[in-house]
């Protein structure tokens, strides 16, 4: 991911958090049970955020951010502290809910998950028969479609667009649309689209390649350079200070080091050693269109029917494969038991489905993971995932639909491309929930944005993928703490942080408010959020100097995910739905 952008500009930070309802006074505000209100910023807005930004993102300080309040605490979270002091306290405990993690292998050992996961009660661990009958031999705790019957294991994959090129390349390379019956054309001008995108991103990754060598091979340099005048194994920055020559070398090398320009030290091996890792996973196997990752699991991918796959071991086969283990603890990791962090819910077992490899997933394993969700109980599946080609689209639809008749919420990652999605025929990215814009398949799919930790005109995350018609609405995605494999805790960030933070706030609907729908719970997550009036850098890609809009161009709702509003609006819903039956 990219930097959050670090300038502010002068006239753009004028900060007021619109919502619902009048304003209150402070001490009204103390023990109200109201929603966020209206509140202007009577200081210096400028002065302020630079003063949040000065803090903010110093680690300790951002651990748990999202669970904040934008009116008491000044940062942009989603009140979820406030809704358990002053709402959630008073409540039953409501029913528990079971949220499917769709995603890459989950470490179900941790010790901040291991006492939420989900089990399933009707089958017998490792007897190797389907005891409850549902098609997967002893899927006690989810299922792994990333495998084989014979406990083999798949990681790493291609991109789509190789896929698709390894495919086609054969029959299409010098083809033209004139060449191509209608039947096949959508399919053609896809392919001859994955052509282009493979050479520029085969270009763009070899640069990086040659860059991270260039950095690793300066920073060598310096570093020997230092240390041989030095006559020292060990650099400090009292050391290099007091270094008096005329020589060149020693005197750049100096300038570098107190620059940190220079320092080949631990953080620094590891940025390159994960930067190495990146680009030989890109030219290995993802944009590889000889590499066959599937042929571990030994299905065929493009026949809906073939279905004797899979198994159910869905702990991650490589330590760097976290994703999914992040993913769960923003929902869910177990609260206040004074260790790692705090999920958003508290009363949730969270559904473990391996259907994420390290590329791009499978349309076949993305429906059959929704169907196995749907199928064994879940309320809410989370999608932190994505891909701008899908073969096999009509699958995934004809799979959302399905948790749309069964009442289930899907919560979906907009993407980490800062692309407007509304630009229909340039950036359509799946899993969606329509064909074009403003077409919707079903109700119960929501794609959510991600925005950071501070009110400034950088609020929308410069990776997001955003669109008036196609984003639903924002939730926190940068610099979001969570568990990973194995017993351990790290940041990361993106529109896969963003959606369980949604997710989680839907279960604590789903939860308490049991007799609300999944089309119900999504739209009090959109009416519910506050709207930040202020003008923002819109993200980008290839603009060294983003556009600017007001941040409630960027999604359909205009507003920021609020567990605290969101359960008044819920309560408020279910109340007036007992009354009318």
């Amino acid at each position: 991911m990219r930097n959050p952008i670090k300038f502010l500009t002068t006239g753009l930070i004028f900060l007021m958090l619109a919502s619902c309802g009048t304003v209150q006074t402070a001490s009204e505000q103390k023990e109200s049970t109201q929603p966020e209100q209206t509140q202007e910023v009577k200081a210096d807005p400028e002065k302020e955020v630079i003063k949040s930004l000065s803090s903010l993102y110093k680690k300790e300080e951002l651990k748990g951010w999202q669970h904040k309040a934008p009116l008491k605490d000044k940062i942009p979270g989603m009140s979820v502290d406030k809704a358990y002091a002053r709402l959630l306290a008073d409540m039953p405990q409501g029913e528990t809910v079971i949220v499917a993690v769709l995603d890459s292998g989950m470490d179900i050992d941790h010790e901040d998950l291991k006492d939420v996961i989900w089990t399933n009660e009707d089958e017998i661990p490792g007897n190797g028969i389907d005891d409850d009958k549902n098609g997967y031999v002893d899927d006690v705790h989810g299922w792994n479609f990333l495998g084989s019957r014979d406990g083999k294991n798949a990681y790493e994959e291609q991109l789509e667009m190789a896929r698709l090129i390894k495919k086609y390349r054969g029959q299409w390379q010098d083809k033209t649309e004139e060449d191509i019956p209608e039947e096949y054309l959508e399919l053609f001008r896809d392919y001859k689209r994955a052509e282009k995108e493979l050479a520029e991103k085969l270009k763009e990754i070899k640069q990086i390649a040659n860059k991270t060598e260039f950095l690793e091979n300066m920073a060598k340099n310096y570093d020997n350079t230092l240390k041989k005048y030095l006559n020292t194994d060990e650099l400090t920055e009292e050391k290099v200070k007091a270094i008096e020559t005329d020589d060149k070398a020693v005197l750049e090398a100096k300038e570098k080091f107190l620059n940190g320009l220079s320092m080949y030290n631990e953080d620094f091996k590891n940025w390159i050693k994960r930067r190495k890792n990146y680009t030989e996973s890109q030219l290995k196997y993802n944009l590889n269109i000889d590499f066959d990752g599937r042929a571990i699991v030994g299905d065929n991918p493009d026949d809906w029917n073939d279905r004797d796959y899979g198994n159910p071991n869905v702990r991650p086969v490589k330590e760097e494969e976290a994703h999914a283990t992040h993913v769960a603890g923003i929902i869910a990791a177990v609260r206040n038991n004074g260790i790692g962090m705090n999920g958003i819910a508290d009363n949730v077992k969270i559904m473990p489905i391996r259907a994420v490899p390290d590329g791009d997933e499978y349309d076949k394993d993305i429906a059959l993971g929704i169907r196995y969700a749907v199928d064994n109980g879940a309320k809410i599946i989370n999608c932190s995932f994505g891909k701008y080609y899908s073969p096999h689209k009509e699958w995934v639809w004809d799979a959302i639909k399905y948790a749309a008749d069964h009442d289930v919420l899907i919560v979906n990652a907009a993407g980490n491309d800062a692309k407007d999605m509304d630009r229909f025929g340039e950036f359509i990215s799946y899993p969606n929930d329509g064909i074009k814009p403003g077409e919707e398949i079903a109700d119960n799919f929501i794609t959510i944005g991600a925005y950071g930790p501070h009110f400034a005109a950088d609020l929308p995350a410069p990776f997001s993928n955003y669109g008036k018609t196609t984003v639903d609405v924002f939730s926190p995605g940068v610099r979001i703490y969570s568990t990973i494999p194995f017993n351990k805790y790290a940041f990361f960030n993106g529109t896969s942080m963003a959606a369980p933070d949604a997710a989680g706030v839907a279960a604590l609907i789903r939860s308490r408010f049991p007799e609300l729908s999944a089309s119900e719970v999504k739209e009090i997550l959109m009416k519910s959020g506050i709207t930040p009036a202020i003008l923002v850098f819109v993200p980008s890609e290839d603009k060294e100097i983003p556009d600017v809009k007001p941040f409630k161009e960027l999604s359909k709702s205009g507003k920021i995910v609020n567990a605290f509003n969101a359960l008044v609006m819920a309560k408020k819903m279910a109340e007036k739905k007992k009354e009318n039956n």
